[in-house]
């Protein structure tokens, strides 16, 4: 049996006449007879009989009308929640993460992601920010935060923020540090990042650029054991500006103020996945959070320098 012809039953049982019935369905009144006699044979019932006053429903009639009409409720539920997915997102989003969730703001992110595409679900997963551009492009992850800019003609990125780096050593080496040169600075001891970390090739190429390279006393994966290992005394690192400022000013770090690097942060994401709505999703509400320009003009391959010195 077809909807149409439980509609035309339910609106024949609703108006008692077959003239109304037609004239409400937008059908001539020999096309609904026909339908109602196609639904009676299926049926195997008769659910109609003619009087005077019209058309009244039988007892099987009456007996099916509360059936039929739980049918119809149920498919008119079926096609608003079809209409509505039309303008929802229904997808799941795997998205790498780098630095401090606060800096990068994951926690707004999901908040309103949840309220505007219910149906995006969004797993998160920590990364190197090397590692993240490795993991974009081979599908691993569908898209991830990163910092740096290195040229990848199959990866587009959406730029957040300017981010800076200063060296940060422990507060009592403040003596220490203070008139330092380059090469004393690279001699001491140094908190590193695992090589396929950005963080990694940010101190490299700011030591190579003086010809140096540091001098390795402990690796750390995490930021927040990076600024934990400086602030104990254990060496220095590069850390984010607006957390080695916080740092210095309760007396846990000393900046060393010659140096510093500026970089970006970005949502990157394939060239392959410029026309995906999940994706397409994600940068309109990241666009909203950053305040960013509602257009592409941000929308960037990464070809840039990987970072440049403060001046």
């Amino acid at each position: 049996m077809e909807l149409y012809q439980l509609r035309a039953f339910a609106t024949v049982a609703e108006t008692g006449q077959l003239t109304r019935a037609a004239r409400r369905l937008h059908l001539s009144q020999p096309a609904l007879s026909a339908q109602i006699k196609a639904l009676e044979e299926e049926l195997g019932q008769v659910l109609f009989e003619r009087t005077p006053g019209g058309m009244t429903l039988t007892p099987a009639g009456r007996g099916l009308q509360d059936s039929i009409g739980q049918v119809l409720a149920a498919a008119d539920t079926l096609k608003a929640r079809a209409q509505a997915l039309r303008h929802d997102v229904v997808a799941r989003l795997r998205i790498g993460t780098v630095s401090d969730p606060d800096f990068i703001r994951v926690g707004p992110l999901l908040n309103i992601a949840v309220a505007r595409f219910p149906h995006l679900e969004i797993e998160l997963h920590n990364v190197f920010s090397g590692a993240a551009l490795d993991q974009v492009q081979s599908g691993a992850l569908d898209a991830s935060f990163y910092f740096g800019a290195i040229a990848h003609a199959n990866v587009k990125g959406l730029a957040l923020r300017e981010m800076v780096y200063r060296i940060a050593a422990p507060a009592d080496w403040a003596e220490r540090i203070r008139g330092a040169d380059w090469p004393a600075i690279a001699a001491m001891p140094w908190i590193l990042t695992p090589p396929t970390s950005t963080h990694h090739a940010l101190v490299e190429a700011m030591l190579g650029e003086h010809g140096l390279s540091a001098t390795k006393q402990a690796e750390a994966d995490n930021e927040s054991v990076i600024a934990n290992l400086v602030r104990a005394g254990v060496g220095l690192s590069l850390l984010r500006e607006e957390l080695a400022l916080a740092m210095q000013e309760e007396g846990q770090v000393v900046i060393w103020a010659p140096a510093g690097l500026v970089t970006k942060l970005w949502f990157i994401y394939s060239t392959d996945r410029v026309r995906d709505p999940a994706i397409a999703a994600v940068l309109k509400l990241l666009r909203e959070l950053w305040r960013l320009p509602a257009d592409d003009s941000d929308v960037k391959l990464l070809v840039g320098a990987p970072a440049a010195a403060m001046p």
